[in-house]
């Protein structure tokens, strides 16, 4: 199975809908081989979430957090037989979002008091660079588990702690983190097209031994935690980037889950 074929074996509007599921998650990840490195991560974020929608014949997909920076134009989305929702607890996010997309503004790790808010309502929830944000994190994965339809599916996309670059994020005041991300990054700064949200990193872990008793908690039937190590941050460092890549390799080839860089957690609702 390879992740051009699950990016394009998905598509079409007669894709089922709801299916009965085919294998397991960790059958799935199994079957495409995820590399170590983060890289892999970004460069396979879609198609992995096609991958799973077709595996397990979901087609209501809420995006939590898309706000401004949707997963897919509304285009994109009928062409891969998707029905997607864009979430953010922001009304100026969800202002952003692209045209023809619709929208659900609720906070997911609140009371789901909100109008938007459809218990049941999604056969998968996704979300990237969102969870870090996130003040209770253990709520928004009980919520979730409310929001999906029985046999649902969740992927969650996110950096981990204690990976030395974002244990130093985590450390640093705010102004200072912002500072050093400004200077590296500067489409990163105030007023740009992807602002630093501050990050608090709760329940932000690679290590399943850690997530899985929560994820549990919450109600899944199944979990499954992809871990990534690497990132890009020191590639315009030489030196630097050569040292914090053989870390990182090695950190990976022992799997030494404390210092991941960022994973995915992916969950499923039971049927009953």
């Amino acid at each position: 199975m390879t992740m051009a074929s699950l990016a394009i074996a998905g598509s079409g509007p007669g894709r089922r809908a709801m299916a009965q599921p085919a294998g397991s998650l960790a059958t799935f990840f199994g079957g495409i081989k995820p590399d170590w490195h983060s890289q892999w991560a970004w460069d396979h974020y879609e198609a992995t979430i096609l991958g799973l929608a077709h595996q397990f014949g979901l087609r209501s997909v809420c995006e939590i957090g898309g706000g401004r920076d949707p997963l897919f134009t509304q285009e994109q989305a009928a062409r891969n037989g998707i029905d997607l929702i864009v979430n953010d607890i922001d009304a100026g996010e969800l202002a952003l979002t692209g045209r023809g997309l619709r929208t659900a503004r609720f906070d997911i790790a609140g009371d789901l008091s909100e109008p938007d808010v459809r218990r049941g309502g999604y056969d998968m929830m996704v979300s990237r660079m969102v969870f870090e944000h996130v003040d209770g994190v253990e709520r928004a994965w009980r919520n979730i588990h409310e929001l999906l339809a029985p046999g649902g599916v969740a992927l969650a996309f996110f950096p981990t702690l204690w990976a030395p670059v974002f244990a130093l994020n985590h450390v640093l005041p705010e102004k200072a983190s912002h500072a050093i991300v400004h200077a590296l990054f500067p489409a990163r700064r105030d007023g740009g097209g992807d602002p630093k949200f501050p990050a608090l990193y709760d329940g932000c872990r690679g290590d399943p031994a850690v997530l899985e008793p929560m994820l549990k908690r919450a109600g899944f039937a199944e979990t499954h935690v992809q871990r990534f190590w690497g990132h890009g941050f020191f590639d315009r460092m030489p030196g630097l980037k050569q040292l914090d890549h053989a870390f990182n390799a090695t950190a990976a080839r022992i799997g030494w889950n404390l210092v991941t860089t960022y994973a995915y957690v992916v969950v499923r609702k039971g049927r009953g």
